[in-house]
């Protein structure tokens, strides 16, 4: 039985650890100074290739770091257009997305990593970001994608990994660029990044800016229109103190994409067209992947403000303190028209209808931080130490009432059929009742605080050997407000419509480690094997705890265990080419244990936490220069998922959403007279919705079980003009292929992968 009250225990336990090792740190590096190598993330403009993270936390370069992490460069952003979080991934293996339920994801990046959800471990400048919006690139110097359990690094979090964006901060320099764009799908963009740099007070200001219009290619009536302005200013630099100053503010107006109807997809199942249904035998046909199922009303609104400051120390060579603050909060709101059953009962396909719901959200997120981070470099002996420790006070919490007023979608002159549009000819422009929302008095609103100290230390003797090890304690406290209508099944005594309140709280203190033994057959290349743990207790991912006992909310009750993660890695890398071209590789196992698991699939309440998964693999990469004109960045991933304690027709199966198999690839090669070519493969194995090993009663799911795999080919033309001017033309899957870029949990709907579609920009540089 956990302590239902260690807070006090747990912050006091933390700080005299930190307390006590910093000190002796400090002590240590002002005894024996020797040189540190800065962390600082500048301009990657020149390189598709990057030594190193932005995160102080790693005071290795990535050659000696034992942990797989990719790292997208600002270069290969720009090379492919990528704008935002989830199109910027698609240059790491092992990554896959979900479409959702009842629109929850289908607006935002929700990512699948190495076989588990990450879509909770996002973070910017190493701060978590909150929300399911979809996030843009413009103030982007890097993606940095951590493979393996991030609960050393940042304490709750994904068995998976995490992703980190590194912000744009003011540089040392006078720079500026102006890039306009016009594709397909009359998608118009506009972003603007001026740097200037005042040498005689040794500060510098930046404006980050970004302007987007249009819809979205292959998809009728879906609409993406975004504005954002990210002003930063810099003091000190080039001095023994520093201070950043970053403002990002967003603005999101789009209409959401509910998807389509899979029927007609390879394996899709519908009773209709089983043995003995009224449709046996037929084939259906699939829908046009430009059908929009939803109403011209729909919309989905989001709002952010952001602001960071930074401050770094350099007491000496090898003594450095760095503290930031932030505070953020954002507003998403929006109303998507579902896909839902479809009735394929009639003789003819043109008489068949697909039912669609309203589906309302509104979801408020604040979070509000303040981390310290002392870093030294100290000698004991023969012994080199890289020592980093830190603080960290993290609120964060969200809002989620509940409105009405949803109404009805209606066919004209056909009431009895409410809320059915036809199946292949939908109509947008359906008459719909109840726009005016309106909150009913409902709400969830959960909040966490947590205080946490970590101490990293890397020792390097030898001359080849390297040994890092780490630990991270977190005491957090949840606490979940909640009201809901009582209705007369579920209170009785009490009248129909009356609010009914509900609060939980759940407190622990977490405890993550890392440790990596790293040996440099040479001064270019590393040979590591390290461990990594990471835990997730009850509402850590979405600030919601639960009385329930059974079904998918069971796993948010306060007297669950945290799911606990642990990730073992055998791994090289290699950097060639003096340093420009970077090859790495490792094996791997992760395991996740205390999944809720349902023991008798006739009785719903028989649940217990007892589940474990597993996901073996191996994962190759390269990037950066081969030659002087050519570059290369590509990566494969082979899983070997499996459920080791589930239900019947679960134990043994592969896990959903985790396909067997991907591939990436990105290549460039600049000819003589300013024009540089550009291509990139793409591959997804299937991608499977449902746990499921075939081999029990039930296991043929309805709808679509799977995403087939699929191949897509990009490719790039760019043409330097002049000193200043680059024209450049993007094309995107110019094999036209049909593909699933995403599919629900139920299988009734996904997201079609964008079909051949092309993008021109030009871009001006001073």
């Amino acid at each position: 039985m956990r302590d239902s009250n260690p807070g006090t225990r747990g912050c006091t336990l933390a700080a005299a650890i930190f307390t006590v090792l910093q000190a002796s740190a400090l002590h240590a590096a002002e005894e024996q100074p020797q040189s540190m190598r800065k962390i600082s993330v500048e301009s990657t403009e020149e390189a598709a290739k990057v030594d190193e993270v932005s995160s102080p936390k790693f005071t290795q370069p990535l050659l000696d770091t034992p942990q797989t992490i990719a790292v997208i460069s600002s270069k290969v952003l720009q090379q492919q257009q990528s704008t935002t979080l989830s199109q910027a991934l698609r240059n790491t293996p092992g990554v896959t997305f979900l479409l959702g339920e009842n629109g929850n994801t289908a607006t935002g990046d929700s990512i699948f990593m190495r076989g588990f959800d990450t879509q909770g471990s996002i973070f910017i400048d190493g701060i978590r970001d909150l929300g399911t919006i979809s996030r843009d690139t413009f103030n982007t110097e890097q993606v940095e994608v951590a493979k393996g359990p991030s609960g050393p690094d940042n304490g709750r979090g994904a068995a998976s990994g995490y992703i980190n964006l590194a912000t744009k901060v003011p540089q040392a320099d006078n720079f500026s660029r102006s890039t306009v764009s016009y594709g397909t799908a009359e998608n118009s963009r506009i972003t603007g990044d001026l740097n200037h740099y005042f040498d005689s007070a040794g500060a510098a200001f930046r404006l980050n800016a970004m302007v987007q219009d249009g819809g979205v290619d292959g998809r009728d009536h879906v609409e993406r229109n975004s504005w954002a302005v990210a002003p930063s200013l810099a003091l000190g630099l080039n001095s023994d103190t520093r201070a950043y100053f970053y403002l990002l503010h967003t603005k999101q107006d789009n209409r959401p994409d509910g998807g389509v109807p899979t029927i007609g997809l390879d394996g899709f199942f519908n009773a209709a067209f089983a043995p003995g249904g009224a449709n046996s035998g037929l084939q259906p046909a699939k829908v046009d992947r430009e059908n929009f199922y939803g109403a011209l009303s729909d919309f989905d609104d989001v709002e952010g403000t952001m602001f960071t400051a930074r401050v770094e120390h350099d007491f000496n060579d090898n003594l450095r303190l760095r503290n930031t603050s932030r505070y953020g909060k954002s507003e998403q709101s929006y109303l998507l028209t579902g896909v839902n059953a479809i009735t394929a009962t009639a003789p003819d396909p043109g008489a068949w209808t697909v039912s669609r719901s309203r589906q309302i959200k509104f979801q408020e997120n604040t979070v509000l931080t303040n981390q310290t981070n002392l870093t030294a470099t100290f000698q004991t002996g023969a012994l080199e130490h890289s020592l980093t420790s830190g603080l960290e006070f993290i609120y964060e919490k969200q809002l989620n009432p509940t409105y009405i007023g949803q109404g009805t979608m209606a066919p004209a002159g056909s009431a009895a059929n409410a809320n059915l549009a036809n199946l292949y000819n939908p109509n947008p422009r359906d008459p719909i009742t109840g726009r005016n929302l309106v909150r009913n008095g409902v709400y969830t609103k959960g909040d966490t605080t947590t205080f946490g100290a970590y101490l990293f230390d890397t020792i390097s003797f030898a001359e080849r050997w390297e040994v890092t090890g780490g630990i991270r304690l977190d005491d957090y406290t949840t606490q979940f407000e909640s009201a809901t209508l009582s209705t007369a099944d579920n209170q009785p005594t009490l009248p129909v419509g009356t609010l009914v309140p509900t609060n939980l709280e759940s407190s622990d203190t977490l405890f993550a480690y890392k440790v990596g033994v790293l040996y440099k057959p040479r001064e270019n290349g590393s040979v590591y094997l390290s461990y990594a743990t990471s835990q997730q207790p009850p509402g850590g991912n979405n600030f919601t705890l639960s009385t329930a006992t059974t079904g998918n909310n069971a796993v948010n009750n306060p007297n669950v265990d945290p799911q606990k993660s642990n990730n073992v890695e055998l791994g090289t890398k290699w950097d060639l080419n003096d340093g420009a071209f970077a090859v790495t590789g490792a094996i791997f196992r992760s395991e996740n244990e205390n999944d809720l698991v349902q023991n008798d699939p006739t009785d719903p309440s028989a649940i217990q936490q007892l589940g474990k998964k597993r996901v073996q693999g191996i994962e190759l990469g390269v990037v950066g220069r081969v030659t002087d004109a050519w570059e290369l960045s590509a990566g494969i991933a082979k899983l070997d998922t499996e459920v080791l304690e589930g239900t019947a027709i679960q134990n043994g199966a592969q896990i959903n959403w985790s396909p067997e198999l991907t591939f990436t690839s990105w290549t460039t090669y600049q000819l003589p007279f300013g024009l540089t070519l550009g291509a990139g493969v793409r591959y997804v194995d299937t991608v499977f919705r449902q746990i499921n090993n075939n081999s029990a009663p039930g296991a043929n799911p309805p709808n679509t079980p799977q995403a087939p795999d699929y191949w897509v080919v990009d490719a790039m033309l760019s043409y330097v003009i002049g000193e200043h001017l680059t024209v450049q033309l993007n094309g995107y899957n110019l094999a036209d292929e049909l593909y699933v870029a995403s599919l629900n949990n139920g299988g009734s709907r996904y997201s079609p992968g964008a079909p051949r579609s092309a993008l021109l920009s030009f871009s001006v540089d001073f």
